[in-house]
């Protein structure tokens, strides 16, 4: 998808462009292609993806190591975008960390040894074997050094604050500048707390005072420039169960062992100097101290539900000198604490124990990524409570009173110039706008000292009722359906990210239940694509409860016309029966819809617990009148696919020289949105803009290996969990759509074209060309849902089919490998895939088949058409056998717009009529049996 980009910012010359002296020769430099600087910062997924293509262009073009520096204040999000790249690279990374001199919290730049990095370093760039130094924090000095052989470093990342300084740069390929994260929340917040009376400038040096002079003049000299919006998500939150150590029996033995993990913290809670007298947690920020480390979360966020501790990943590194600037700027550490932890992992959990110095207590806490096997694992164990909810600071308030009020210290009255200071305004329609990237000249603010919202809101909104009438008294928990259907929410007064709407869905939920009882029926809205059933899992997860997707409810016979679209698709009778019976207490009995078949495979029951009291409803319709009448919280969510695919077009029709706006766009490829979809959202109680980037975020990448050498069906079963293994069987059908104009060199490249995958009745999107690695295929985990209209608006809009694939597919899993033997038309044998989020797990299946030496990274259309002799490919590049067929489906696929009465479906059928073919082939080539 960046091809031209990457392509764009490749020049000749040497290692650092920046630092060359204007030569006197008039003889071009023969030094290796390096990358020039953008004059454009890009988002966290953005950056990312352009690291790894440029990484592996500059492979292509030089010989031996490339280099990587990655520079950025504390908190920026360097680290983790070094561990990311490594993960689909498999490269060395060297944290400048270990090259701390001193005992200083690391911030200096004296304190860090340049000479035995750039020692590392040349020794390395000359293929010689190297030693770097070890760091221990707790002890305060070097404890070792770790061999890195050249010959095992391809590709070598320095992560650290200082990584792009001039002592470096001339040893780097590739430079990038990470901005943002906790680096610009903790700006916000504390012009937040403070207000006006001080300049941006003087926070910058009060709380980052090496910031401007030591590491912002190294971050221009960037080649890839990143703006990290991420802070804390509970996207990927922490399940905590909490119990007194007393309470439990047996389970010291647990700690006796020799994996087991002691760390001691100094825990602190800075209030704001405009902070009242009130406990208000959620405004404290929350300093972590482990030796010479300092680790900062903005506020205590959490969710608490049922017996459950739910916390988002929040603590980001920062230097001792951020400590010492918020506490000059008038912060005060109100609550400081010493926790004590032993800790021995079990499986993917976490068991500890804790020990508060103020409370005098020790306690047991078990932590996890999911919910379900945290609870199961604690009744395994035996552990049974009583649990506790509150966090160690609630509990210490409760005991010693919250701390009265200090007089602030005054801050500073130094007038500073506010030119740099115009505030960037937060997006708030309900639209998203596409991931583009914008010229720094448009900025009001520098990208590497700006924060990407104006201020920060430190404390959430609260939920109330829309209605003040308590006419049932002084308590408002009551269950009566009149007091149900007069108490209506009042909505939010604006749209939030992602992660701010999470977690005001799930406040919203656990208010309801306070204050209207069970059950709490929540509808999920948005357009195709936009991220709505996504949110509407990691909403389940966190309250435990179930999701019904409104595709359950189609009628198969408006599906068998392609019309998911329509709201008449759904059978509105039955969804209407299934929430009255949930709003009286009943057992309902739900459908199950076989998208495959285009009917109903069977009814499944579904009785709603007092325990959870909990269900949502997603769908495109989901917040249609008729349906959200019925329901007590509505969520809308745009965003997602649906932006990037309305930035595709834009970018595609501009390389072509046609240029077009964003509403024509969208009301071509998406022509219900408008006119049926948006006008029900703008009621919602919460409106989320989904900016979470899942086209190009390494948090949904899928690693495939493929190979068509013929392996045992018994070999496949051997390295699944029979326990959780099932099977299924898919046809599916891959048609390229292009622009005609598209620079293509006389061939087909997957990067041109938009695919659409026609499969189980439904239509799928990939924008994205994957990356491959190596053997490894790195794609999104999942193709993304659109409506048959929408391709219809993409051949409306001038794109052509200009290939496709018809395919047969058998599917084995066990929940971590899945193994897909797919059988491709035209070609003479099966394909075997193996994908998975893990990379060694999918490595490790690859061995065990004996596929070594056999894998291909091409795709199924470069597979195809290297196969057909030129003279059996039509003008499009389609087998001339097939291109009448693919004329036939672009036309019934058009006919939507007009007829709305396809004949896909007939089509499929036929096509499908290859499966009992494929059932001989792939049992005689795989000794594979249908199950």
């Amino acid at each position: 998808m960046d091809d031209e980009v990457v392509q764009r910012v490749f020049q000749e010359g040497g290692r650092d462009y920046f630092q060359q002296q204007p030569s006197t020769s008039t003889s071009t430099s023969s030094s290796s292609s390096i990358l020039q600087s953008l004059p454009l910062h890009v988002s966290f997924d953005h950056g990312y993806y352009l690291l790894v293509k440029s990484i592996q262009e500059l492979r292509e073009k030089k010989e031996g190591l490339v280099t990587v520096g990655i520079g950025g204040p504390s908190g920026s999000g360097k680290t983790s975008l070094a561990e990311k790249v490594a993960s689909v690279i498999g490269c060395t990374v060297i944290p400048m960390e270990n090259y701390r001199g001193g005992t200083d919290e690391g911030t200096d730049l004296d304190s860090i040894d340049f000479d035995a990095l750039i020692r590392n370093l040349e020794d390395l760039t000359e293929g010689k074997d190297t030693k770097i130094p070890v760091f221990d924090f707790h002890q305060k000095k070097r404890v070792g050094s770790k061999a890195i052989k050249s010959a095992m470093s391809g590709v070598v990342i320095v992560d650290g604050t200082y990584a792009l300084h001039a002592k470096l740069r001339s040893l780097l390929d590739i430079r990038v500048a990470v901005v943002g994260g906790v680096h610009f929340s903790l700006l916000s917040k504390v012009r937040y707390d403070i207000g006006d009376s001080c300049s941006l400038d003087y926070l910058i040096d009060s709380i980052f005072p090496l910031f401007r002079k030591h590491i912002e003049p190294d971050l221009h000299h960037a080649q890839i420039r990143i703006n990290n919006s991420f802070v804390s998500s509970f996207r990927e939150a922490i399940y905590k169960l909490k119990c007194r150590s007393e309470s439990p029996d047996g389970q010291s033995t647990f700690f006796l062992k020799d994996e087991a993990q002691t760390d001691n913290f100094i825990e602190m809670y800075l209030r704001p100097p405009s902070a009242n007298e009130e406990a208000r947690i959620n405004d404290w920020i929350k300093v972590r101290q482990s030796g010479i480390r300092y680790y900062l979360s903005l506020g205590d966020q959490r969710i608490v539900d049922k017996n459950f501790i739910i916390r988002p990943t929040a603590e980001f590194e920062v230097g001792r000198m951020t400590l010492g600037g918020l506490l000059a700027l008038g912060y005060n550490v109100v609550v400081s604490y010493k926790r004590a932890s032993t800790s021995v992992n079990i499986g993917s959990l976490s068991l500890s124990l804790e020990t508060i110095d103020t409370l005098g207590e020790t306690f047991l806490v078990l932590r996890g990524s999911d919910r379900k096997t945290v609870g199961a694992e604690a009744l395994r164990m035996g552990i049974t409570g009583q649990w506790l909810t509150k966090s160690y600071l609630e509990m210490i308030l409760e005991r010693k009173g919250v701390p009265r009020l200090n007089t602030p210290p005054l801050v500073s009255a130094t007038s500073v110039s506010h030119n740099q200071e115009k505030d960037i305004a937060a997006p708030k329609p309900i639209r998203t706008t596409p991931n583009l990237v914008y010229q720094l000249e448009d900025l009001a603010q520098p990208w590497t000292r700006s924060p990407t919202k104006s201020k920060m809101e430190p404390v959430l909104p609260t939920w109330h009722f829309a209605s003040s009438d308590r006419s049932h008294g002084g308590s408002v928990a009551t269950g009566s359906s009149a007091f149900r259907d007069t108490m209506k929410l009042a909505p939010m007064p604006d749209s939030y990210d992602l992660d701010r709407g999470l977690l005001l869905a799930v406040q919203g939920i656990q208010f309801l239940l306070e204050n209207k009882s069970v059950p709490v029926i929540v509808g999920i809205g948005g357009p195709s694509g936009s991220g709505k059933t996504s949110l509407a899992h990691k909403m389940a997860n966190i309250v435990g409860c179930e999701v019904v997707s409104l595709e359950s409810y189609f009628r198969p016979e408006q599906v068998k016309d392609f019309k998911y679209d329509d709201f008449n698709s759904l059978d509105l009778p039955l969804l209407s029966k299934n929430i009255g019976d949930i709003k009286h207490g009943r057992k309902t009995k739900i459908p199950v819809f076989n998208l495959e078949t285009g009917s109903r495979s069977c009814f499944k029951e579904l009785e709603i617990s007092e325990d959870c009291g909990v269900i949502i409803f997603e769908g495109v319709y989901a917040l249609h009148p008729e349906i959200r009448k019925s329901l007590d919280l509505w969520i809308a969510v745009v965003g997602g696919v649906h932006s990037h695919l309305i930035s595709r077009v834009q970018r595609d029709k501009s390389r072509v020289g046609c240029f077009m706006s964003q509403n024509e766009i969208m009301m071509t490829v998406f022509p219900i949105f408008q006119q049926h979809i948006e006008p029900h959202l703008v009621h919602a109680h919460l409106k989320i803009r989904n900016d979470f980037d899942p086209v190009l975020s390494p948090e949904s990448s899928l690693f495939v290996l493929k190979s068509n050498k013929q392996v045992a069906y018994q070999d496949i079963l051997n390295i699944l969990d029979s326990v959780k293994f099932c099977s299924s069987v898919q046809n599916f059908i891959d048609i390229y759509l292009r622009l005609p104009g598209t620079p293509a060199n006389g061939h087909i490249a997957e990067s041109d074209c938009v695919r659409v995958r026609i499969c189980e009745g439904r239509f799928a999107l990939l924008i994205r060309e994957p990356i491959r690695e190596g053997n490894f295929i790195i794609q999104p985990k999942v193709d993304f849902d659109i409506s048959i209209s929408t391709v219809s608006g993409l051949l409306n809009l001038g794109y052509q089919a200009v290939a496709y694939i018809e395919a047969s597919a058998l599917i084995y899993q066990d929940g971590k490998i899945l193994i897909e033997v797919d059988h491709l038309q035209d070609a003479p044998s099966p394909y075997l895939q193996i994908k998975g989020v893990n990379k060694e797990a999918v490595a490790a299946a690859g061995s065990a088949l004996k596929l070594d030496g056999s894998y291909t990274t091409k795709s199924y259309l470069q597979i195809i058409l290297e196969r057909l002799p030129l003279v059996e490919r039509s003008y499009s590049g389609t087998h001339t056998h097939q291109a009448a067929r693919l004329q036939e489906l672009v036309e019934s696929i058009q006919s939507q717009s007009y007829h709305g009465n396809l004949h896909i479906h007939g089509y499929l059928e036929s096509a499908s009529q290859q499966r009992f073919d494929f059932y001989e082939i792939a049992s005689e080539g795989y000794d594979l049996e249908i199950r």
